[in-house]
């Protein structure tokens, strides 16, 4: 069973720490910020078998060498960001299994946010590592992708069961949900789950990660029935305030 605990970092990213229960062995997901990522494995007992990359993004990325030079720490990431990536000991694309410890993760490929995005998911335990493709209530801008890759890959996400644990890259929900609710008045599962969000974060308390059965009845995004919609959700949200 893999278990994955936010470590917080920058403003508002969230890397995280994945440990296998049965063997003790341990990764990290997109590891931008050297300290608290360290101060995390430190606190788990100090070990790191792997660095797992979703996106190229500096804020997904920056901590990465320094990290691996301390642990020495296998790095993996996608084979089609190979070249804008820090070096890579392991390319995966779709298809690709990337195991850690007793468990083992399926590689997807989920452009739309940008063009080489992959995502890990493990069945065992549950865990869904999407970077910046799903967020809570909201997905990732479409900034090298189109609404079509976009959609594709959240229609995926959608087919993985309800139960499965969202563990994406930002504390974005509370002003994700404020336009939700804008784009879907209706919803009244999501008005809910939009107070429940509004009162957890008063608290300063985090929203990930938040479960797929919610995301499927909430999220407008992954709502979409088709790509016109979503772009249009898209188009939207970008100029919302």
């Amino acid at each position: 069973m893999i278990k994955a605990t936010r470590v917080p970092i920058l403003q508002d990213n969230y890397a995280w720490l994945l440990r296998c229960e049965e063997t003790g062995a341990t990764a990290i997901v997109d590891p931008a910020e050297v300290d608290p990522v360290v101060a995390a494995i430190e606190s788990a007992g100090g070990r790191l078998d792997m660095i797992l990359l979703t996106h190229h993004h500096g804020d997904h990325i920056a901590g990465t060498d320094a990290i691996r030079e301390r642990y020495g720490a296998r790095v993996v990431g996608a084979t089609a960001d190979a070249h804008r990536l820090p070096k890579l000991d392991a390319q995966v694309s779709e298809g690709s299994e990337v195991t850690l410890g007793a468990s083992t993760a399926r590689v997807m490929e989920t452009p739309g946010h940008t063009r080489g995005h992959i995502t890990y998911y493990f069945p065992d335990g549950g865990i869904l590592l999407c970077g910046d493709t799903l967020f809570s209530l909201g997905c990732g801008r479409l900034l090298e992708g189109n609404a079509e890759e976009m959609h594709k890959s959240l229609s995926r996400f959608a087919t993985l069961p309800p139960e499965t644990l969202v563990c994406c890259g930002h504390e974005y929900t509370e002003s994700n949900a404020r336009f939700a609710v804008h784009a879907d008045p209706a919803n009244a599962a999501l008005q809910t789950y939009a107070a429940e969000v509004t009162k957890l974060r008063a608290a300063n308390q985090p929203t990930l990660p938040s479960r797929l059965a919610d995301e499927l009845a909430c999220n407008p995004f992954l709502r979409a029935n088709d790509v016109a919609t979503l772009a249009d959700l898209r188009s939207r949200k970008d100029n919302y305030r």
